[in-house]
């Protein structure tokens, strides 16, 4: 494991730079995430499909797939890969807090 500074914050992260510790999650985590990735300020849509992956891996253990996802914001993948630059398991998923999603490369 490692440990990544962001804004002076430190938290503890796996090799792919997913946070080790899901429950260390919140939106304050989520902005800064998505600010080491290039995202400087989220909008609703963003959040809409944050919330989406948080709340299914809260009741399920998981993240949900793309389909779902695109079903509840009302976005099409091209929009969330527009949202999420380094796509919706490895941008989305990360910022959410999850650990990386099975299948992800």
């Amino acid at each position: 494991m490692a440990n990544i500074e962001i804004e002076g914050k430190i938290f503890e992260v796996d090799g792919d730079g997913f946070l080790v510790d899901p429950a260390i999650w919140n939106e304050e985590v989520a902005a800064l995430f998505a600010k080491a990735d290039g995202i400087e300020n989220m909008n609703e849509n963003h959040w809409a499909v944050v919330k989406i992956i948080r709340n299914n891996f809260e009741e399920k253990g998981n993240a949900p797939m793309v389909r779902t996802i695109c079903k509840e914001t009302g976005l099409k993948l091209k929009d969330i890969y527009e949202l999420f630059p380094l796509g919706p398991a490895r941008g989305a998923c990360k910022i959410a807090g999850l650990p990386k999603p099975d299948g992800c490369v």
